[in-house]
């Protein structure tokens, strides 16, 4: 067996970024064993240049720098590229266009594994740009038949703000978990049969042990199905 290089697009945020090169390197270890890891060509991007464009609704300034990031992968012996990060999904297409190996979509991987657990209604915490933009939720009804319900406003505000002002600064705030908790029992009370934590660095607060409610990790599916691929 040839294993595959995993190309990963990181630093947004490099916390959530650490999580993807553990799951991998985890992932292979568990099936191959012994000394084996993943083969992983990592280009990491300075965040605050992204957030700044994110803010602004500059998209295409950040889908030429990662176009320009992605292509540097490439030529660094990646066979696939992931971005590692949900929001950044939104110039997917843009980054693709621009490289000659796959691109595996996280929303993609998502809704396979939302489809293999036979579910059709699903709650998403994320960015506000990932909750309340089409490019996400549209290609999980368009292509796994998946309805997709979002918190309201003054929650949606909540999470962006908790995602940019903690999370991404490596802050865990017990109080900020208790808020993400009601907020996932709020979604499962108007009928969602599980929540997606649709932003990379949510699962280093909220973790299953914390609610009753089904929570299915986007970077912990997404770093499987690069396995996957990568043992295939």
């Amino acid at each position: 067996m040839t294993m595959k290089t995993i190309g990963l697009l990181g630093g947004m945020s490099w916390e959530s970024t650490l999580s993807y090169y553990s799951a991998i390197n985890q992932g292979v270890k568990q099936r191959l064993g012994g000394l084996h890891s993943a083969k992983i060509c990592l280009f990491s991007v300075d965040f605050a240049e992204i957030e700044i464009l994110q803010h602004q609704g500059d998209w295409p300034a950040t889908a030429a720098i990662l176009s320009q990031a992605a292509r540097q992968i490439e030529s660094g012996g990646a066979d696939l590229l992931l971005i590692c990060t949900n929001t950044m999904h939104k110039v997917a297409d843009e980054i693709a266009e621009n490289i000659n190996i796959p691109l595996l979509h996280i929303a993609d991987a998502t809704g396979l594994e939302l489809q293999k657990n036979n579910l059709t209604k699903v709650g998403l915490l994320g960015t506000k740009f990932t909750m309340e933009q089409n490019f996400y939720r549209q290609r999980l009804q368009d292509r796994y038949s998946i309805a997709v319900e979002i918190p309201p406003d003054k929650d949606r505000n909540f999470i962006h703000e908790t995602i940019y002002d903690e999370l991404c600064l490596g802050q865990i705030n017990p109080a900020s978990r208790s808020k993400f908790v009601e907020i996932t029992e709020d979604l499962k009370n108007q009928g969602c049969q599980a929540v997606i934590l649709g932003c990379t660095e949510i699962a280093l607060l909220l973790q299953q042990s914390h609610t009753s409610v089904r929570l299915f990790d986007t970077t912990a599916i997404h770093a499987d199905a690069a396995v996957e691929y990568a043992l295939s």
